[in-house]
C-alpha cells in the first residue's frame, strides 16, 4: 500500500471529521430559533434538522466545485497534500476550540482561510487563484449584511400584516409554521455546508492522481451528507444558546421572520455556487428582525462578540493552517 493512498485516505477521514463536527457546531444556527420558542422539543428539532441537513447535502454540489477550485488550483497545487492536511487540521482545530467556549463562529471562514493559508506557506501569494479568492471573500461578507436588511424588511411586513392579530393566536400558529421553516432552513443549510467538505476531498483526489475532473464523486457527496448528518444529531447546545437566546428574545412571529430570512439568504448563494457562513447569515437574519422589533431589545454586547469573531476567524485560522503546514512539512 503506497504512502500516496494511505495519506489520501488520511484526508478523507479528517475531512469527514470537519463535516461531523460542522455538523454540530452548526445544528444550533438552524434550530435555535424553534427551540427557544418551544414550537420543538430539542431532540425533535435536532433529528428534523439531521434529516434535512443530509436531504441538503444530497441535492446540489456548485458550491463543492467552487470549493474545490476557487481558491487554488488544485491541478498545479505544490505539496497539495500537504496544503490540505494542514487546511483541515486548523479548521477541525478552530471549529472545536469555538464550539467549546460557544461561539458561533463560521466554519466557511475557517475552512477557506486554512486552504488560503496553508497554500500560502506552500508556495506564495501567487498560488491563490484570486478571481476565485475574491468573489468568495464578497459572499462571505455580503451575505450577512444582506441578511440583516431582510431581516428587517421581512419583520417589518409581519409587524404591518399581523398589528391588529390576537397575540396569543398568532403565537400558536406561528410555533405551527416554525416546523415547516426550521426544516426548510436545515436544508439549504446542508445545500451549502456540506459542500465545503466535498470539494476538498476532491481537491486531495485531484492533487494525488485519482480523478482528473473537479465533478464530486458521488461517494463523496453521499459520505460528507453522512457525516454532517450525522454530526447535526449530536447537537451544539453552547452555541444553541447563544443564537437562540443571548441576541434577542425570541417569539414566534420573530422566529418565523429570521427562519425565512436565512434560508432564502443561503439557498441563494447555493444556486450561484458560492459558500457563505450559514452561521452569520442566521445570526444576521436574527440581527435584523430584532432591530425591526425593537432596537432597545438586542442584546449588541452579544452581536459584537460574534462580529469580532466573524473579522478574526480567515486570519486566525490561516496562520494556525500555515503553522499545521510546516509542522507537517517536517514528517511527511
Amino acid at each position: 500500500m503506497d504512502a500516496v493512498f494511505i495519506l489520501t485516505v488520511a484526508i478523507v477521514i479528517f475531512a469527514l471529521t470537519f463535516d461531523f463536527i460542522n455538523g454540530f457546531h452548526d445544528t444550533a444556527n438552524a434550530i435555535a430559533t424553534s427551540v427557544s420558542t418551544k414550537a420543538l422539543k430539542p431532540r425533535h428539532a435536532i433529528i428534523l434538522a439531521s434529516i434535512m441537513n443530509f436531504v441538503g447535502a444530497m441535492t446540489f454540489t456548485g458550491v463543492a466545485k467552487t470549493i474545490t477550485k476557487g481558491i487554488v488550483d488544485p491541478f498545479t497545487l505544490q505539496n497539495g497534500t500537504v496544503v490540505i492536511m494542514a487546511a483541515l487540521l486548523s479548521g477541525i482545530t478552530w471549529n472545536l476550540l469555538t464550539w467549546y467556549y460557544g461561539i458561533p463562529s463560521s466554519s466557511s471562514h475557517t475552512l477557506i482561510g486554512s486552504i488560503a493559508g496553508a497554500a500560502i506557506a506552500s508556495s506564495g501569494f501567487q498560488t491563490i487563484e484570486y478571481q476565485g479568492f475574491l468573489k468568495i471573500l464578497e459572499a462571505l461578507i455580503f451575505s450577512p449584511i444582506l441578511a440583516f436588511v431582510v431581516g428587517y424588511i421581512v419583520y417589518t411586513i409581519f409587524k404591518f400584516v399581523f398589528k391588529n392579530a390576537n397575540l396569543t393566536k398568532t403565537n400558536r400558529n406561528f410555533r405551527l409554521i416554525q416546523i415547516g421553516t426550521a426544516a426548510l432552513q436545515s436544508y439549504t443549510h446542508g445545500t451549502n455546508d456540506a459542500q465545503k467538505a466535498m470539494g476538498i476531498i476532491t481537491m486531495a483526489l485531484i492533487a494525488n492522481g485519482y480523478v482528473d475532473t473537479a465533478d464530486i464523486p458521488f461517494w463523496v457527496q453521499l459520505a460528507c451528507a453522512t457525516a454532517m448528518g450525522l454530526g447535526t444529531s449530536v447537537g451544539g447546545w453552547k452555541i444553541i444558546k447563544t443564537v437562540g437566546g443571548k441576541i434577542m428574545k425570541i417569539r414566534p412571529i420573530n422566529g418565523v421572520a429570521a427562519d425565512l430570512t436565512g434560508a432564502a439568504i443561503i439557498f441563494g448563494a447555493t444556486y450561484i455556487h458560492l459558500p457563505v457562513s450559514t452561521t452569520h447569515v442566521i445570526s444576521s437574519g436574527i440581527l435584523g428582525v430584532g432591530a425591526s422589533h425593537r432596537l432597545k431589545g438586542v442584546k449588541w454586547g452579544t452581536a459584537q462578540r460574534m462580529l469580532i469573531t466573524w473579522v478574526i476567524t480567515l486570519p486566525i485560522s490561516a496562520l494556525i493552517a500555515a503553522t499545521f503546514y510546516y509542522i507537517l512539512n517536517i514528517f511527511l
